[in-house]
C-alpha cells in the first residue's frame, strides 16, 4: 500500500505543483495542503481525475496556541505527552495561519484515502464551499460554521446546525471559555427557558497526567 500511495502522491505533486503548498506521506496517509485561492480547482480534479469521489467527512481546526498546554508536558517514548517546548511551541503556532479546514476524501475506484487542508486566508475565516462538488459538505460546513465560526463562501443554507439560533460565540474555538458564556434553565414561573450568568468555576480541559515514580 505504502508503494501504491507514493505512486499517488507523485502524480498530485505533478499536477498540482503550483497549487500545492506542502504534501507528505506520513504513516501511510498523504496529505496535502492547498491555497485557499485553488481550493476549487484542486477539488474538482481530485473527484474527477483522480477518483476522489466520497467527501468523508469535513472539520474545522483551530490552531490558536498550537502545541501548547495548560501543563509543561514532553513527549514520551510510550507515546504519550509529557512535555512541550513553550518556545518551540509559540513559533509553531505564529508560522501558520489560525483557522483550517479538512477534507477527508476517499477513492472507492482505487481504495485510497486521501487528507486535504486549507487555511482560511481572511477574517472572519472564510473558504469556498465544496458543496457543489461533494453534495456530502453540506452539514459538514454549517457543522463547522456553528463550531468554529468559519464560513463557507457559496453555501446556499449556511446556518447554525448544533447550537440553538440564539447561542453566542463558538464553542469550538480556543478561546471559547469551557464554562461557556451563560446558564439556561427552565423557569416554571415563566414558563420558558432563560438564561443566566454561569454559575460554576472556570476550568481547562487538558488532562493532568500524574504518573507513578520509577522505583530506585
Amino acid at each position: 500500500m505504502s508503494d501504491k500511495n507514493q505512486t499517488l502522491l507523485d502524480a498530485l505533486e505533478s499536477r498540482f505543483a503550483k497549487q500545492l503548498l506542502s504534501s507528505n506521506l506520513d504513516l501511510g496517509e498523504i496529505t496535502l495542503e492547498v491555497q485557499s485561492d485553488a481550493l476549487l480547482d484542486v477539488a474538482l480534479a481530485l473527484r474527477d481525475e483522480f477518483g476522489f469521489g466520497q467527501l468523508m467527512d469535513l472539520c474545522g481546526i483551530d490552531y490558536m496556541e498550537y502545541g501548547q498546554a495548560d501543563w509543561e508536558t514532553e513527549r514520551s517514548s510510550s507515546g504519550f505527552s509529557r512535555a512541550v517546548s513553550k518556545g518551540i511551541a509559540q513559533e509553531a503556532s505564529d508560522s501558520r495561519q489560525r483557522f483550517a479546514v479538512v477534507y477527508h476524501l476517499l477513492s472507492l475506484e482505487k481504495n485510497q484515502r486521501l487528507r486535504l487542508r486549507v487555511y482560511a486566508q481572511s477574517e472572519p475565516p472564510c473558504v469556498a464551499s465544496v458543496r457543489d462538488i461533494w453534495v456530502a459538505a453540506d452539514w459538514y460546513e454549517r457543522e463547522a460554521f456553528d463550531m468554529y465560526g468559519i464560513l463557507f463562501e457559496g453555501h446556499p443554507d449556511l446556518r447554525r446546525i448544533l447550537t440553538d439560533y440564539g447561542f453566542i460565540g463558538h464553542p469550538f474555538r480556543k478561546d471559547f471559555p469551557l464554562i461557556g458564556e451563560v446558564e439556561m434553565r427552565y423557569d416554571p414561573e415563566q414558563n420558558r427557558v432563560i438564561y443566566e450568568p454561569v454559575s460554576i468555576e472556570m476550568r481547562v480541559n487538558t488532562a493532568r497526567v500524574i504518573r507513578p515514580q520509577p522505583a530506585h
